[in-house]
């Protein structure tokens, strides 16, 4: 059977166009306008959010990537999960989704079936619904949603709102894009290939629950412009300044050591180039942290920004670590200590 990384060359949310590129292209775009627009990529939020003539809040998104694993069926369950990912941010429940599927005439179509049945089983999971999609015929496979929630409001969350003396929380340890750099160079060992595996097909459902019952200022999810590029993001969009305690952030088993071997994804130097101007960074702090701090995500998890006490509290209940807090507007967007 052909391997699905060899097919491609670069993986999940380590593919996407690096944000420079981006950002030159989204700001040279007129904007548009609608009533009925509560938000979008303006403030970068995780999803859209519209509203309908009775004050129902549709939120939707999309995201699909090629591959990071050889098995079709895991796949299919690291890209549903991701893109699941963005409603739970927004503070919602997936309720429908529509496949995206981009699929080489070379392989097998038992491949696509199997792809298919991962993100089904994610969906499922999710307590969503899959009803249709879109397939085109390419030569490098691809595979995502585009998911859409519902909420009522003022139950959104969004990526702007985090106030001075929030804490930070952090539901999922980071490293995936190093560690899935690693399998594909074939020098991860079992262990680590396991823990990231285990942390990109876990959904953020849990994490989003039990923040319901606590107050969120801001959330995000943490994906392909990494926990940094992901925490200027919301600085810029609340005015505030946030601080990374770097030594609490968490980190997947082997991650830092194959950062010292240079395992890096491409993603992880356009999220430097783009973000570092934006942070203050201690010398004191090593360069494979640094490197973590910049990689890239695939179906990370969820970062809230919550007053000291319900950041605590949800910290304490959930197992979840403070990894900073939230402090007035700074010379940059991101003090990392």
């Amino acid at each position: 059977m052909v391997k699905l990384t060899s097919m491609v060359k670069t993986s999940g949310c380590a593919a996407k166009l690096p944000p420079a590129q981006l950002h030159e292209v989204l700001e040279s775009l007129p904007s548009m306008h609608d009533e009925h627009l509560v938000g979008g990529f303006e403030n970068s939020d995780d999803a859209l959010v519209y509203r309908l003539d009775d004050g129902t809040l549709v939120i939707q998104t999309v995201d699909f990537f090629p591959p990071m694993v050889d098995d079709p069926y895991t796949f299919g369950q690291v890209a549903a999960a991701n893109a699941l990912s963005d409603i739970y941010a927004m503070g919602s429940e997936p309720k429908i989704a529509m496949n995206l599927m981009m699929f080489p005439s070379c392989l097998d179509l038992d491949v696509m079936r199997q792809i298919l049945l991962g993100g089904l089983s994610k969906a499922t999971e999710a307590g969503a619904v899959i009803a249709g999609g879109h397939t085109i015929s390419d030569p490098t496979p691809k595979y995502g949603l585009c998911v859409t929630g519902f909420a009522k409001e003022g139950e959104v969350w969004a990526n702007k709102g985090a106030q001075e003396g929030d804490l930070l929380v952090l539901t999922k340890s980071l490293g995936v894009g190093i560690i899935n750099t690693a399998v594909k160079a074939e020098m991860a060992c079992e262990s680590a290939a396991q823990a990231a595996l285990e942390s990109m097909t876990t959904l953020n459902k849990r994490a989003r629950d039990e923040a319901l019952s606590h107050i969120v200022h801001a959330a995000t999810d943490i994906t392909g412009f990494s926990l940094l590029g992901h925490c200027q993001e919301m600085a810029v969009a609340s005015e505030v300044q946030l601080v990374i305690e770097s030594e609490k952030v968490p980190v997947l088993p082997y991650a830092e050591d194959y950062a010292n071997l240079g395992l890096n994804p491409e993603g992880m130097y356009n999220n430097r180039d783009y973000i570092g101007p934006c942070v203050d960074m201690n010398p004191l702090v090593r360069q494979s942290l640094k490197d973590v701090l910049f990689d890239p995500q695939t179906s990370g998890g969820l970062l809230f920004s919550m007053p000291k006490k319900d950041g605590l509290a949800y910290s304490k209940k959930t197992g979840f670590p403070i990894i900073g807090y939230v402090q007035k507007k700074g010379d940059k967007p991101l003090l990392v200590m």
